[in-house]
């Protein structure tokens, strides 16, 4: 039994039957539905000091919702947390909602706690470079290394895209990706990432180990399995340690850095949007804080790592 599936029992049958939903018709990620799961089950806690719970909805109404906001803020969760858990709540009712199994949401009304402007961390254009140029080993995991690196900072894909690629995701100089909510989109490769792929495939053999029949792209040095999370940051934690960057370079900010550096280059809006597969162009416009030169430039002549860059990797 998996945590998730132990964390299900600990609900009840009206969460679990929201969290299977989340699963089976959104396509959410574990990891996502583990989120909404803890959120509810910190909500029911709440509630049952309260003699109510998740389980008889129709007796919820705003009032509760604003008080668990209001001891959130007690216990001084940050507003970015406290939106977040707000959010599965809404999510939560509107499941109730759709099923007619109440008629009124008790989080109608309620706004999100005002966020901070905070623009995200990001490498500049020199500090990306000396990332994707670190000095690796030409063995197998140095090859895979950089090949991870060079496709999160050159294709701008989320650690769980990367991760999550398989080896017919892989066609040429595009790479098919599937992001949240099960959604595909076609994303462009640089000239490093199709380099550094095409060397880190020819090595890959090495990680199978009698599994053979395993399709992922990135593998595991351990059993020759997918490669996971923890083991995708440590990666990106080492390479940026070689380069003399800080310490605190995560996956994340490899595409953060993608998207404000095509901005930068003078690729458009909807363009980039497009490309890190966001699905509202809010969300991809906290990165046009920087000053844009150009506008509307194709991926190729958009990106630090297309074109002209040395492709010479026989140095790794």
């Amino acid at each position: 039994m998996s945590s998730t599936d132990a964390n299900r029992n600990d609900l009840g049958e009206l969460v679990r039957g929201f969290l299977g939903y989340l699963e089976v018709e959104k396509g959410y990620s574990p990891a996502t539905i583990r989120s909404y799961s803890t959120d509810l089950d910190q909500f029911e806690e709440f509630l049952k000091g309260r003699k109510a719970t998740l389980e008889r909805p129709a007796r919820l109404n705003r009032d509760h919702v604003r008080a668990f906001l209001a001891e959130l803020h007690r216990r001084q969760l940050t507003k970015t947390s406290m939106g977040r858990k707000l959010s599965s709540l809404r999510a939560y009712f509107k499941y109730l909602l759709r099923h007619k199994l109440i008629t009124k949401d008790p989080a109608a009304g309620i706004r999100n706690p005002k966020q901070e402007k905070r623009h995200p961390q990001v490498l500049n254009v020199d500090q990306a470079v000396a990332l994707m140029e670190a000095h690796v080993d030409p063995d197998p995991e140095g090859l895979r290394d950089i090949a991870l690196a060079e496709l999160l900072y050159g294709s701008g894909l989320r650690i769980s895209e990367a991760i999550g690629l398989d080896l017919n995701d892989v066609d040429s100089d595009v790479i098919r990706v599937t992001g949240k909510g099960s959604k595909e989109r076609i994303v462009p490769l640089s000239d490093a990432s199709v380099e550094r792929i095409r060397r880190y495939m020819g090595q890959r053999h090495a990680f199978l180990q009698e599994n053979y029949a395993e399709q992922a792209l990135f593998l595991s040095s351990r059993a020759g399995k997918r490669l996971d999370r923890r083991q995708a940051n440590r990666i990106v934690a080492k390479l940026a340690k070689l380069a003399g960057l800080p310490k605190d370079v995560h996956p994340h900010m490899l595409r953060h850095s993608f998207a404000t550096h095509m901005l930068e280059a003078g690729a458009d809006l909807r363009s980039v949007q497009e490309l890190l597969g966001h699905e509202n162009l809010t969300t991809t416009q906290r990165y046009t804080h920087l000053d844009m030169q150009r506008i509307m430039q194709v991926y190729d002549h958009a990106h630090p790592l297309a074109g002209d860059r040395e492709k010479d990797t026989d140095k790794d």
